[in-house]
């Protein structure tokens, strides 16, 4: 801010110009900032960095159709299975590699509580991979 002067008259408003000595001052010490940081930023490190080559896997989990209608009767991709083959089955899926989707498919009028026990059995041999196949409502 600029003052007025020390001398006394009759004129003792403060000057209204701008004082562009620290504006210089910051500008100066900015570009010799600059200055000295700039051939820094040009030099660069080689670096020999690893090459690693690798491919997507393309093979998709197969999938298992479990159906359960009304009846509790169970289906295993649509053939008819007794809860000791269910069982035998799960844990056979459950050690394949890549582990199968199980599709868990019921009809509207199966318990729930089948269609829940069905789910803890699969989820004791081993498979985590469960999902459930719903039809869209009908109008």
């Amino acid at each position: 801010m600029s003052y007025g002067s020390l001398e006394t008259g009759d004129d003792n408003a403060p000057l209204a110009e701008i004082n562009m000595v620290p504006l210089i001052d910051v500008m100066l010490v900015l570009l010799v900032i600059f200055l000295v940081t700039a051939p820094m930023l040009t030099h660069a490190v080689k670096l020999e960095l690893p090459r690693a080559a690798s491919s997507p896997q393309i093979s998709k989990p197969d999938s298992v159709q479990l159906s359960i209608d009304a009846s509790n009767a169970v289906y295993w991709n649509g053939q008819v299975v007794d809860a000791a083959a269910l069982h035998a089955r799960l844990a056979a899926a459950a050690i394949q590699q890549p582990q199968p989707e199980l599709h868990i498919r019921a009809q509207r009028t199966t318990p729930y509580e089948k269609v829940a026990q069905l789910m803890s059995d699969a989820a004791r041999a081993g498979v985590t991979r469960i999902g459930f196949v719903t039809d869209p409502a009908r109008p």
